[in-house]
């Protein structure tokens, strides 16, 4: 890609953050996402850094106004009433002065602070919103190590599909035959008004999408309670190496401001999440795996959750084997990365989060293989990051084969990362 090609993506990206900002939050996208969606908001932040570092700022500290007295923060905050969204704010019934979903998504907010407080030319703003936000974000991840990881093994479990991001994967597939479908409201979905329905997850995932949110309201909500009582207790490799680099991150950053007590807590929590994290490794797949923890077992499926824990620091023979990973994709596919191993039958390279590249979780592997040190698996992924967006535009996310858009389009998220790697792509 030449400068004037680089000069002209870096001003559409800039143009599709603008066009989805709505003044103190950022939505997704027009029409299909109308509200601030939790880990969306930590890479939409990232992407405004490089042209307005306040604006960046105010993105998360925006999120954290609508954390919970408990400390989780929500993967949806309902600003604006919009009935072109469903399920809307009267389906969750969190009854927070501000609706919100009742469920949380990826923790990537402890990395967003520390690459915000690093990137701030003006080093008295940084120092004071990120001393006020340091407490807010390690809050939250005490909260998942009380509520998620209830026999302190250091990982924790998502309960619900939708917080892991990944909301159709086939990783949960097994478990989520578990889960009952019987007693549900009648709901009209919006999501495939604006989207192909053939791009979707199904009517059935829906289903036990939607028996999940009714049983945890029924609970009040109340976290103390729904782990166990849910029949989905998944834990993610790569939620759970998102939270572990988040730990080390928040150390990093409460080093800085000298709060070592901050700083030691964050260390020994990444510490125990990293040993942790080794008994999901697959042998057999070269990468992490799953774990059902209803039925006690990996789950036999690999996806790009289990290529994600690159972005913590794993060991580096793990790294050597994500890398091998990548490069067999870059092979085999015209772009990487897929969200599933597409030699597995399951794979579907246009439904959702059953094959399709979504540039975000490219981000994260980048980041995670240069600071491994593996610089050519890192060049591979971040151009063809770079060459689907010449081919295809901001779309939410791509056929690997084809490179065809689907889902969303000049979708925020994705114009942040053409940002980040049009930046890390001059440093490779």
């Amino acid at each position: 890609m030449n400068a004037q090609d680089t000069t002209k993506i870096r001003a559409l990206a800039i143009d599709v953050l603008k066009e989805n900002d709505r003044g103190h939050y950022t939505v997704p996208t027009k029409g299909l996402y109308p509200f601030q969606w939790n880990w969306d908001s930590c890479f939409t932040a990232l992407g405004q850094a490089h042209f307005d570092e306040d604006r960046a700022w105010t993105e998360i500290e925006t999120l954290f106004e609508h954390q919970w007295p408990d400390g989780m923060v929500p993967h949806i905050v309902f600003h604006v009433l919009d009935d072109g969204y469903f399920p809307g704010a009267n389906v969750w019934g969190t009854k927070r002065p501000t609706p919100t979903s009742g469920i949380t998504q990826p923790p990537v907010a402890g990395f967003t602070l520390r690459q915000l407080y690093e990137r701030t030319s003006d080093r008295d703003m940084a120092d004071r919103r990120a001393r006020a936000l340091l407490p807010k974000i390690e809050k939250w991840a005490d909260w998942f190590y009380a509520n998620r990881d209830p026999h302190g093994e250091g990982l924790v479990a998502i309960l619900h599909p939708w917080e892991a991001g990944r909301d159709n994967s086939i990783d949960w597939d097994e478990a989520f035959e578990r889960v009952p479908t019987d007693g549900i409201a009648p709901y009209t979905r919006r999501d495939t008004q604006h989207a192909d329905p053939a791009h979707r997850p199904t009517k059935e995932q829906y289903d036990r999408y939607l028996w999940l949110v009714e049983h945890f309201r029924s609970l009040g909500w109340d976290n103390s309670k729904l782990h166990d009582a849910s029949p989905f207790q998944l834990v993610d490799p790569g939620f759970n190496a998102i939270l572990i680099r988040g730990c080390e991150d928040l150390a990093a950053v409460a080093e800085a401001l000298g709060d070592t007590d901050t700083a030691r807590r964050n260390r020994e929590r990444a510490a125990k999440g990293l040993a942790a994290l080794e008994s999901l490794w697959s042998d057999k797949h070269g990468q992490y795996l799953c774990l059902d923890r209803v039925a006690g077992k990996l789950v036999d499926s690999a996806s790009i959750g289990g290529l994600i824990p690159v972005f913590a620091a794993i060991p580096a023979a793990r790294a050597e084997a994500i890398g091998a990973v990548i490069s067999r994709q870059a092979r085999k596919l015209k772009y990487i990365i897929a969200s599933h191993d597409p030699d597995d039958a399951r794979f579907d390279a246009k439904r959702y989060w059953r094959g399709p590249v979504w540039l975000v979780c490219n981000f994260l592997i980048v980041d995670g293989l240069l600071r491994a040190g593996r610089h050519q698996e890192a060049d591979l992924i971040s151009r063809s990051s770079l060459d689907l967006i010449e081919q295809s535009g901001f779309a939410e996310y791509y056929d690997p084969y084809t490179g065809e858009p689907c889902g969303g389009g000049r979708f925020t998220w994705t114009a942040a990362m053409v940002l980040e790697f049009l930046s890390s792509s001059e440093r490779i």
